[in-house]
Protein backbone atom coordinates (compact mmCIF):
# COMPACT_ATOMS: atom_id res chain seq x y z
CA UNK A 1 0.00 0.00 0.00
CA UNK A 2 1.61 3.12 -1.21
CA UNK A 3 1.66 5.80 -3.63
CA UNK A 4 2.74 5.24 -7.15
CA UNK A 5 3.45 6.87 -10.69
CA UNK A 6 3.73 5.20 -13.78
CA UNK A 7 3.99 6.59 -17.13
CA UNK A 8 0.71 6.27 -19.58
CA UNK A 9 0.84 6.55 -23.29
CA UNK A 10 -2.00 8.70 -24.16
CA UNK A 11 -3.14 8.12 -27.69
CA UNK A 12 -5.14 10.52 -30.01
CA UNK A 13 -8.20 8.80 -31.30
CA UNK A 14 -9.23 9.02 -35.26
CA UNK A 15 -12.31 9.00 -34.60
CA UNK A 16 -11.91 11.38 -31.20
CA UNK A 17 -11.14 10.45 -27.61
CA UNK A 18 -8.04 9.23 -26.24
CA UNK A 19 -6.88 5.84 -25.23
CA UNK A 20 -4.88 4.98 -22.29
CA UNK A 21 -2.33 2.74 -21.56
CA UNK A 22 0.33 1.90 -18.91
CA UNK A 23 3.10 -0.40 -20.58
CA UNK A 24 4.16 -1.40 -17.34
CA UNK A 25 0.91 -3.06 -16.15
CA UNK A 26 -0.62 -5.53 -17.92
CA UNK A 27 -4.33 -5.15 -18.66
CA UNK A 28 -4.26 -1.70 -17.35
CA UNK A 29 -5.80 0.63 -19.65
CA UNK A 30 -8.65 3.17 -20.24
CA UNK A 31 -9.74 5.86 -22.52
CA UNK A 32 -11.26 9.02 -22.64
CA UNK A 33 -13.61 11.23 -24.67
CA UNK A 34 -11.13 14.23 -24.08
CA UNK A 35 -7.80 14.52 -22.64
CA UNK A 36 -8.57 15.93 -19.16
CA UNK A 37 -11.84 12.68 -19.03
CA UNK A 38 -8.59 10.26 -20.15
CA UNK A 39 -6.78 11.60 -17.11
CA UNK A 40 -9.00 10.94 -14.34
CA UNK A 41 -9.71 7.75 -16.11
CA UNK A 42 -5.99 7.08 -15.85
CA UNK A 43 -5.68 7.78 -12.36
CA UNK A 44 -9.03 5.58 -11.84
CA UNK A 45 -7.81 2.47 -13.64
CA UNK A 46 -4.27 2.92 -12.08
CA UNK A 47 -5.89 2.65 -8.64
CA UNK A 48 -7.86 -0.38 -9.40
CA UNK A 49 -4.97 -2.23 -10.49
CA UNK A 50 -2.57 -1.88 -8.24
CA UNK A 51 -4.99 -1.98 -5.19
CA UNK A 52 -5.83 -5.30 -6.84
CA UNK A 53 -2.15 -6.88 -7.00
CA UNK A 54 -1.72 -5.60 -3.61
CA UNK A 55 -4.86 -7.83 -2.45
CA UNK A 56 -3.48 -10.46 -4.61
CA UNK A 57 -0.14 -9.84 -2.99
CA UNK A 58 1.38 -10.15 -6.54
CA UNK A 59 4.60 -8.30 -7.32
CA UNK A 60 4.38 -4.52 -8.70
CA UNK A 61 6.31 -3.84 -11.40
CA UNK A 62 8.69 -0.99 -11.72
CA UNK A 63 7.74 1.79 -13.63
CA UNK A 64 9.42 2.51 -16.42
CA UNK A 65 11.63 5.84 -16.79
CA UNK A 66 9.29 8.03 -18.88
CA UNK A 67 11.98 9.01 -20.79
CA UNK A 68 12.50 5.98 -22.42
CA UNK A 69 8.91 4.88 -24.12
CA UNK A 70 8.82 4.93 -27.70
CA UNK A 71 6.15 6.95 -28.72
CA UNK A 72 3.85 7.88 -32.23
CA UNK A 73 3.44 11.02 -33.60
CA UNK A 74 -0.46 10.73 -32.36
CA UNK A 75 0.85 9.72 -28.51
CA UNK A 76 2.09 11.62 -25.38
CA UNK A 77 3.41 10.76 -22.48
CA UNK A 78 2.56 11.14 -18.95
CA UNK A 79 3.26 10.13 -15.69
CA UNK A 80 -0.31 9.49 -13.68
CA UNK A 81 -0.25 8.95 -10.12
CA UNK A 82 -2.26 7.11 -7.53
CA UNK A 83 -2.65 6.67 -3.70
CA UNK A 84 -3.89 3.26 -2.92
CA UNK A 85 -4.20 3.97 0.55
CA UNK A 86 -6.71 6.79 -0.04
CA UNK A 87 -8.24 4.06 -2.78
CA UNK A 88 -8.98 2.14 0.09
CA UNK A 89 -10.26 4.42 2.32
CA UNK A 90 -12.86 5.63 0.12
CA UNK A 91 -14.10 2.11 -1.33
CA UNK A 92 -13.23 -0.70 0.99
CA UNK A 93 -14.34 1.07 4.22
CA UNK A 94 -16.64 -1.26 5.53
CA UNK A 95 -16.33 -1.54 9.85
CA UNK A 96 -15.23 -5.29 10.81
CA UNK A 97 -15.62 -6.39 14.64
CA UNK A 98 -12.28 -7.20 15.86
CA UNK A 99 -11.52 -9.35 19.07
CA UNK A 100 -9.06 -7.86 21.18
CA UNK A 101 -7.29 -8.50 24.80
CA UNK A 102 -6.77 -6.55 27.07
CA UNK A 103 -5.75 -6.05 30.94
CA UNK A 104 -9.45 -5.36 32.75
CA UNK A 105 -7.62 -2.70 34.68
CA UNK A 106 -6.98 -1.05 31.68
CA UNK A 107 -10.86 -2.00 30.36
CA UNK A 108 -11.95 -0.23 33.65
CA UNK A 109 -9.94 3.14 33.69
CA UNK A 110 -10.62 3.22 29.97
CA UNK A 111 -14.66 2.72 30.31
CA UNK A 112 -14.95 5.18 33.10
CA UNK A 113 -13.35 7.78 30.67
CA UNK A 114 -15.12 7.59 27.90
CA UNK A 115 -12.45 6.32 25.46
CA UNK A 116 -13.80 5.00 22.44
CA UNK A 117 -11.91 1.87 21.74
CA UNK A 118 -12.71 1.83 18.55
CA UNK A 119 -11.21 5.58 17.31
CA UNK A 120 -8.02 4.65 19.95
CA UNK A 121 -7.64 1.66 18.06
CA UNK A 122 -7.47 2.88 14.42
CA UNK A 123 -5.99 5.88 15.40
CA UNK A 124 -3.00 4.07 16.89
CA UNK A 125 -3.19 1.43 13.59
CA UNK A 126 -2.87 4.21 11.00
CA UNK A 127 0.21 5.92 13.67
CA UNK A 128 1.96 2.30 13.10
CA UNK A 129 1.33 2.35 9.54
CA UNK A 130 2.85 5.62 8.93
CA UNK A 131 -0.99 6.83 7.42
CA UNK A 132 -1.88 10.51 7.74
CA UNK A 133 -5.46 10.73 8.16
Amino acid sequence: MAKYVYPAVFTAEKEGGYSVVFPDLEGCYTQGDTLEEALKMAEDVLNLTLYGLEEDGKEIAPPTPIRSISLADNEIASLVGCDTVEYRKFFDNKAVKKTLTIPNWLNTLSEKAGINFSAVLQKALMQELNIND
